[in-house]
This record gives C-alpha cells, sequence and structure tokens, in this order.
C-alpha cells in the first residue's frame, strides 16, 4: 500500500471545510481558512496545508477562539486599515480587509493593514501574493509563539516570526519569498517528528539548552534562529513591527496566553502595500524592465528565484486537477472530519 493517497482539488477543498464546519466554524470562516489550506497544499506547501487542520481545531476547541465572530474593519486614516478578528483565525479578518488596503495603497503609495486579536495559522505569502496580483508590493509579518531561543540564548523569547515579500511581474508569477526567521518552521519539525526522522543539525536545542537533532526534545526545548546574531535581530524587529506597533501580543505574551494548551498563536499582524507606479513617479513600466534584468541575472548564474519550485508546483498540481497526500494524514483527517 502507497504511503500516499490521491485527492482531486474539489475534495482537499471538501476534505477541509467539512473538518472546519464539523468542528465549529461557519462557513465564512471555513471557507477563508480553506482557500489558504487549499492554496499551500496546491503549492505542496505540506507544513501549511491540510495539516494545519489540526491547529484550527485545536484552538477552537479550547473555548478561547472563536468559530463565528464577525471580523471589525476600521478605515483609521488616509493610509491605515484595522481589522480586529474579535478572537477568531486571522484570515476572515484579513479577506475582509484586503479591498480597503489595496484602495487605499493606489491613493497614497504607500498603506499598512494592522490585524489585531487573531489567532494566525497560515504562510504569508498567499496574501503577499493577493497584492502583487493588485499590482502592488506587498509585505507582511508577525511573531508566533516563544519557541525560539535569541542568538545566544538557552530558551525560548522570539517566535518563528515569517516575513513575507512579493513583487508584481508583468505576464509573470511574480517575485516572492516567505521564510521564518527560525532556522526551521515550526510545522516542519513537527512533520519531522511524526515521520520520526532526525533534524539537521544546528537548528534546534533540547529542554537544557544543548544541541539536539532529535525533534521531540526540539518540541520540548527550543528552536534556532537562521544567520545566527543577524536573525535573532531580525526576528526581534518583527516582534516589535507586529506587536507593539499595532499594539499586540509580543510571542511570549501570546505563549503565556494560551496557557499551555495546543492552540495557534494569538496575536496580531502588519501587512504593508506600495504602490510602484507612484512611488516611482509614474514609471512602473520601465522600472519592471530592470527589475526583470535583475532576476535574468540571478538565474542566468544557475540559480533559481524564490518560490519557482512552489509556483511550479501549483501548475502542474492544477494541470491534473489531483495531488498527493500522506495517507496517515488523511487518515488522520478524516477521524478530525468526525467532529
Amino acid at each position: 500500500m502507497s504511503d500516499n493517497i490521491t485527492l482531486s482539488l474539489n475534495q482537499v477543498r471538501e476534505l477541509s471545510e467539512s473538518v472546519l464546519t464539523n468542528n465549529g466554524f461557519n462557513a465564512e470562516h471555513a471557507s477563508a481558512i480553506t482557500d489558504i489550506i487549499y492554496t499551500n497544499q496546491l503549492g505542496d506547501c505540506h507544513s501549511h496545508g491540510l495539516y494545519r487542520l489540526f491547529m484550527c481545531v485545536e484552538s477552537i476547541r479550547s473555548g478561547r477562539a472563536s468559530g463565528t465572530a464577525e471580523p471589525t474593519i476600521s478605515d483609521v486614516g488616509p493610509a491605515v486599515v484595522r481589522a480586529d478578528a474579535n478572537d477568531a483565525v486571522s484570515l476572515l479578518a484579513m479577506k475582509a480587509a484586503m479591498p480597503l488596503l489595496i484602495e487605499k495603497a493606489k491613493k497614497n503609495g504607500v498603506a499598512a493593514l494592522a490585524i489585531n486579536r487573531c489567532f494566525h495559522f497560515s504562510a504569508l505569502w498567499p496574501e503577499v501574493e493577493m497584492l502583487s496580483a493588485a499590482g502592488l508590493v506587498g509585505m507582511a509579518m508577525l511573531p508566533s509563539h516563544a519557541w525560539v531561543a535569541p542568538a545566544g540564548g538557552k530558551r525560548g523569547l522570539l517566535g518563528t516570526n515569517p516575513f513575507a515579500f512579493s513583487w508584481p511581474r508583468h505576464g509573470k508569477a511574480p517575485f516572492t519569498f516567505d521564510f521564518a526567521t527560525s532556522q526551521f518552521a515550526r510545522g516542519e519539525i513537527e512533520l519531522y517528528r511524526r515521520a520520526g526522522k532526525p533534524l539537521p543539525e544546528g537548528v534546534a536545542i533540547d529542554s537544557e539548552g544543548n544541541p539536539t537533532t532529535d525533534a521531540e526534545a526540539a518540541m520540548n526545548g527550543a528552536m534556532l534562529t537562521f544567520g545566527g546574531h543577524k536573525g535573532s535581530a531580525l526576528s526581534l524587529m518583527i516582534e516589535l513591527m507586529a506587536g507593539p506597533l499595532i499594539d499586540d501580543l509580543t510571542s511570549k505574551e501570546s505563549m503565556e496566553a494560551a496557557g499551555g494548551k495546543p492552540e495557534a498563536p494569538y496575536h496580531g499582524e502588519i501587512i504593508i502595500a506600495f504602490d510602484p507606479n507612484m512611488l516611482s513617479g509614474g514609471h512602473a513600466v520601465e522600472n519592471n524592465d530592470r527589475a526583470e534584468r535583475l532576476f535574468a541575472d540571478v538565474i542566468d548564474q544557475g540559480a533559481r528565484l524564490p518560490s519557482q519550485r512552489r509556483q511550479a508546483a501549483q501548475v502542474f498540481n492544477l494541470e491534473r486537477n489531483e495531488l498527493e497526500v500522506p495517507r496517515a494524514l488523511y487518515e488522520d483527517l478524516l477521524k478530525l472530519k468526525k467532529g
């Protein structure tokens, strides 16, 4: 028997929506969450695809996350939008606020969206690619739980603290990157743990502060930032930008609020949009050509652009209208579907 099972793209959507609605999410939240889970699964981003349904369900079963709350969208300034998720998963609030963010960025050149009081589980590249699809440059960042030790530290203080960026390309898939400032995403370590595989060297420490390749020990210890003190400084920047700057929680505060429960991190998110036409003084077309020469020089050296592999997987899976899912994961999700 194969370790994988083949699902049609419709089956992936139906599985996600049924798991969510059978566990307390209303149709609007289930649809917004499924859009992102489906998009990640389509690009073979397994750690942020169907696997994340477990975290969504744990968050609502804990009694803290709401599966029905309507987001509150506030137009608070010429270039600022605030979206209060009202203790729900962030994605419905993000979806509701995105049109106003785009409108403000095109009017003012730059605009920011602060999403507050939300549970977050997903990758950031889908939302910044919503901006690049509208012809805007997008950045997004957020904290998580205090799973990551600062450079030279021995215990978790920082989050995985992802950062995403997307640049629109005329007639081509956007230039996008989305990475955690930790060496590994938390979901990747969980996948290693589930598979019983050792971690690479240098990505985690155990509860005593000693280096470890054991995924279980890493889950009980702390992860490490990439690039030593440089990654640690970037992670601290994100704590500030997506925490105190927008009046929301740091990763340590988020973990304390969870009280040890395995729910999605509770905090805020900041998304910033830039209009390349206004900021370049109306020379977006010429500057697109300059950007394309830069990208061409990268590829000419035999390197690849970030997200090329994921974007190729999206095209491949769309063309065949199906994708592979680990059988064990699928069977666990069927159990979860029963509510």
